[in-house]
């Protein structure tokens, strides 16, 4: 395992995860910035291996990323930003509903 890069030990660990969530369901997983040492193709790769996973599994999942290839592939968005110091504020998207107010227009 140490002779495999940073992006194929990611990999290789989210392989393993949703191989025991096939097996033994759990309802959320939270993964933390595991796409963060992807590149472009493999977090394409990890985000179809999550619709896949989400379409077979009752699990919701809920993904921390700052990756903005990542963020566009999901169903909504939440954030936590700081208006001012010492006063954070919650921002929310439903990014399906987004699109269905762009396609309206």
């Amino acid at each position: 395992l140490t002779l495999l890069s940073g992006g194929e030990q990611a990999l290789t660990a989210v392989a393993l995860i949703f191989a025991l969530f096939l097996s033994n369901p759990a309802p959320l997983c939270v993964l933390d910035e595991v796409d963060a040492p992807l590149d472009d193709a493999n977090i394409e790769r990890f985000c179809d291996l999550l619709d896949a996973m989400t379409r077979e599994t009752a699990t919701r999942y809920l993904i921390v990323t700052h990756n903005a290839a990542t963020m566009s592939r999901m169903h909504g968005l939440s954030g936590v930003t700081m208006v001012e110091r010492g006063v954070s504020r919650l921002v929310s998207v439903d990014l399906g509903g987004a699109e269905s107010l762009l396609a309206a227009e």
